[in-house]
């Protein structure tokens, strides 16, 4: 049986309420509400209540991007999760991360801030989990998925979504808390992965500086051998994400992100079959983030920045994300191997190489699959790809994963 105490995944969790868009409920919603085109022009103000949130959700799908953003009303959220049908499920990246390692054979333990009868009833059997929370507490994250070519017409608003993408809207105090078990520092002395993740969620300034500095108090017991994996975020607060970077990049092995943030941080759009761009925003990105290992996953392709090999887990982290995008959560052994046979997107595989070409054995890069999907899961993918490479990291290095566990088989 292997050790689940070697994984730890944190630092928090959620359930979700996934939907997908609907043309006619959105056009209800800007008749309702009397939203017009120029609101979706003008700079984004918070998302107050249900309108704004109708406002922020036409201008990224008009743009076809993805994004994350706090609600300074609950009520909104489930005002808004009901006009659509949705299904609950499990978030939050460790969370996610842990159930797809949970799958490849991979157990680990999950540092979690809430819980309730919801989460105990999708999380895994056999996963293993701590709470920081002395009672459940409920607070769902509203997760919209919309699909390439959703058009949406009503008053002066013709909006046509140019690629699929989701969009995450939270009100949830635990995880702006982010509170930490007492025992993480004695967990972590076992551990020979640990992924951060969640802080983007904090809203207080002192609270999150004490957070980082008990956090890093805690990881000075992680043994010295041991992978440290970042994922960022976008965070409620922008302004944050530089004070977390300040306080824990000297501890951080892998860090990783997608192109929203990238692109955030550089503060200008970037083609991403560009080799020449991207060769100097990775660049640029690195002196800014400098890790031993910098790893950038999109749709196209997904990339490792730093002296190592990486790609056994770059290649494992593009395989299960794009089996996730076109069977979602149930997807079978069969299911990835038939992924695993479909064609890489030719000019992805052109950019790898020329990628390669520019800067040479200190980046490794993978392709991404030609993928055609009726009905394309657009939440998790991220999630899902840091699972994949864990996956690889926690195998040491295997590039062949367990087949996938079955629901209610133990490890």
């Amino acid at each position: 049986m292997a050790d689940p105490s070697r994984v730890l995944l944190g630092l928090g969790g959620c359930v979700d309420y996934e939907l997908k868009l609907t043309a006619s409920a959105l056009a209800q919603l800007i008749a309702d509400y009397g939203i017009v085109a120029e609101e979706l022009t003008a700079p984004a103000g918070p998302v107050v209540g249900e309108r704004d949130l109708v406002v922020s959700i036409l201008g990224y799908v008009a743009r076809g991007a993805g994004g994350e953003h706090y609600v300074a009303s609950a009520p909104a959220l489930s005002a808004f999760a009901n006009r659509f049908p949705h299904r609950e499920t499990l978030g939050g990246t460790s969370v996610r991360a842990g159930i797809l390692m949970s799958r490849l054979g991979v157990p680990s333990t999950l540092h979690l801030v809430t819980v309730n009868d919801t989460f105990r009833r999708l999380l895994p059997p056999d996963t293993v989990y701590v709470n920081s929370g002395a009672d459940d507490t409920f607070y769902p994250h509203l997760i919209v998925q919309y699909d390439r070519g959703l058009r949406i017409r009503a008053g002066d608003l013709d909006i046509v979504a140019p690629s699929p993408n989701r969009l995450i809207y939270v009100n949830d105090p635990a995880n702006g808390d982010m509170r930490l078990t007492g025992d993480l520092g004695a967990r972590l002395s076992h551990a020979s992965v640990f992924l951060i993740s969640g802080l983007n969620a904090m809203r207080d300034e002192a609270e999150l500086d004490a957070r980082l500095a008990l956090l890093r108090e805690h990881m000075r017991q992680l043994p010295p051998d041991a992978v440290t994996y970042f994922e960022d975020a976008a965070y409620h607060e922008p302004a944050f994400s530089r004070r977390v970077r300040d306080a824990l990049l000297d501890e951080i092995d892998v860090y990783g992100l997608n192109e929203d943030e990238l692109q955030a941080y550089l503060g200008t759009t970037v083609d991403l079959l560009d080799p020449d761009q991207v060769a100097e925003a990775l660049t640029a990105l690195h002196a800014l983030i400098p890790v031993p290992a910098l790893v950038l996953h999109t749709k196209y392709w997904a990339a490792a920045l730093g002296a190592r090999d990486r790609t056994a887990a770059l290649d494992t982290g593009t395989v299960m994300a794009a089996t996730r995008y076109c069977y979602g959560d149930d997807f079978t052994d069969d299911d990835v191997e038939r992924l695993r046979r479909m064609p890489r997107r030719p000019e992805s595989v052109a950019f790898a190489a020329a990628l390669r070409s520019r800067l040479g054995e200190r980046v490794d890069c993978v392709p991404g699959f030609a993928l055609r999907a009726e009905n394309p899961t657009t939440v998790g993918l991220g999630d899902t790809f840091v699972g994949g490479f864990l996956t690889v990291l926690a195998q040491n290095g295997q590039s062949n994963p367990a087949p996938l566990r079955t629901e209610g088989q133990t490890t």
